[in-house]
């Protein structure tokens, strides 16, 4: 059994986005990281499929000690955020495409939500949209692959900058000067988008409400004990641990922000997920 901890769940590489925002607004909390890689992408799975994995593994990391779980996935909290409050205790965080601050700080009344297929298509950015969009036009570019490439730790390359270039391409010349990442991989993009767009262009990253959320949430249910004298983090896979620490390994060679952790061994599926 570990001890008392954040949990994080995503579907990949992407949700240390949200690790790291924890680790700067408080370096000594207790935090596990699961990263269900052996289906990553999940936006190629069905809703059933997403809610099934999201469920059990939700259920395994408040078993280790997990006394509140961020869902660092927009795809999962898409597909299966609702379904989950029915099956665990603790409270959630979940990730959405912050398309409220974008549209409370474009001047231009532009904006763009840049996701994956399934966000874009998902009932959960169409309800944002219904919320908050409504004074806004809000151009919704699907990025296919482009998680993918992040997933590898590429963060940089000329064909990733070619592709964001081409995606931004027609809505940054009609105005739009607010940009919305919609999927936590693309936090990972920030020095790319700097290349391409015009400073007066704002980025919205949704991990520091994450974790600004986070912090709320420990308070308000004294779990104070979450926040150690010294840094713990520790992270487990589904997939390959090797490939994962490669990844690591490129983004952080790159520029890209990590905070320091330890590989764990936290949750046991007696070999139902983890390999």
């Amino acid at each position: 059994m570990s001890q008392d901890h954040i949990g994080v769940f995503d579907s990949g590489i992407g949700g240390l986005t949200v690790v790291q925002a924890l680790y700067d607004k408080d370096p000594n909390l207790s935090v596990r990281y699961f990263a269900d890689t052996k289906f990553f992408p999940y936006g190629d799975r069905t809703q059933s499929e997403i809610i099934a994995r999201v469920i059990k593994s939700a259920q395994v990391m408040v078993k280790s000690g997990c006394k509140l779980l961020i869902i660092a996935c927009n795809t999962a909290c898409s597909a299966a955020l609702e379904h989950l409050r029915e099956y665990i205790n603790v409270p959630i965080v979940g990730v959405e495409p912050p398309l409220k601050p974008a549209a409370q700080n474009t001047i231009s009344k532009r904006i763009v939500i840049l996701a994956t297929e399934g966000t874009v298509s998902g009932d959960r950015l169409a309800k944002l949209k219904a919320d908050y969009g409504n004074n806004v036009v809000v151009d919704s570019i699907p990025m296919p692959g482009l998680a993918d490439m992040i997933e590898s730790g590429d963060i940089d390359s000329e064909e990733l900058i070619s592709k964001l270039k081409i995606a931004l391409r027609k809505p940054i010349n009609r105005g739009a000067d607010a940009i919305a990442l919609g999927c936590t991989h693309y936090g990972f993009l920030g020095g790319a988008l700097d290349q391409i767009l015009p400073n007066t262009v704002l980025i919205f990253d949704p991990a520091d409400a994450v974790a600004r959320r986070t912090l709320d949430l420990i308070k308000e249910n004294q779990l104070l004990q979450l926040s150690k004298h010294e840094a713990d983090i520790q992270y487990q896979v589904s997939g390959s641990h090797r490939l994962f620490n490669i990844a690591m390994d490129k983004i952080r060679a790159s520029g890209g922000k990590i905070p320091p952790m330890t590989r764990g061994n936290f949750i046991d599926f007696h070999g139902e997920i983890v390999d």
